[in-house]
């Protein structure tokens, strides 16, 4: 597997206690075990080395409803590899890297906001609460040695547009480069692509998600 893709299915394995990944000649298969969701396949390669006949076969030999392909390529290539049943996402993904040269200050929080970061099991989660007491951002931080996987970053749509994922970010790179990694990755979405790209990561390549739905 693509080094890249390794470090991001390490992490987010741990970071959502998902099953250990079984390796496969072109990637590899999670089991996640929830309705919608019962495993994924994702493979190993990246863009131009992502193989139309691994996708095919590994697509084709899918029946269940809740299946996902993760594919490292563009939807509008990967689409026309699969058969009926398959619904795509119409919001293409970006699997998304930043080297850790320094870590960032520590972060400021506005006033009248409470943040709070803790870890368990590994994974680091940081959240912060608004004046009025209210959810207002969250992420967590999935450290597998030299690479750690930012994850499920969400600021609630009240309180977009003050800076929040910003701080969100920093605090999990602060806590990533602390705890010794080297790189941190994440797959991220059109929306947060911005934020992401504005704190000095780049992307590495397009993420097509497609579900099984029978």
């Amino acid at each position: 597997m693509d080094r890249l893709v390794r470090a991001w299915v390490d992490g987010w394995v741990l970071s959502r206690g998902a099953a250990p990944p079984v390796v496969e000649p072109w990637g590899c298969t999670i089991d996640v075990g929830t309705d919608g969701h019962v495993a994924r396949h994702v493979f190993g390669a990246i863009g131009d080395g992502v193989e139309e006949t691994a996708v095919r076969k590994v697509a084709g030999a899918v029946t269940g409803a809740g299946v996902w392909l993760k594919v490292f390529r563009d939807p509008g290539v990967v689409g026309g590899w699969l058969g009926e049943g398959w619904w795509i996402d119409p919001e293409p993904g970006h699997l998304m890297t930043l080297p850790l040269t320094t870590a960032p200050d520590q972060p400021t929080v506005p006033d009248g906001y409470r943040l709070r970061t803790w870890s368990r099991g590994g994974v680091t989660r940081t959240m912060l609460a608004a004046p009025d007491g209210s959810w207002a951002a969250r992420g967590q931080l999935a450290p597998t040695g030299a690479t750690a996987v930012v994850d499920q970053i969400e600021t609630s749509p009240r309180q977009r547009r003050k800076g929040l994922g910003t701080l969100v970010m920093h605090t999990l790179q602060r806590a990533a480069s602390e705890q010794g990694a080297e790189l941190c990755v994440l797959a991220g979405t059109p929306a947060g692509r911005g934020l992401y790209e504005s704190l000095g990561w780049t992307v590495a390549a397009p993420l097509t998600s497609a579900k099984f739905t029978g």
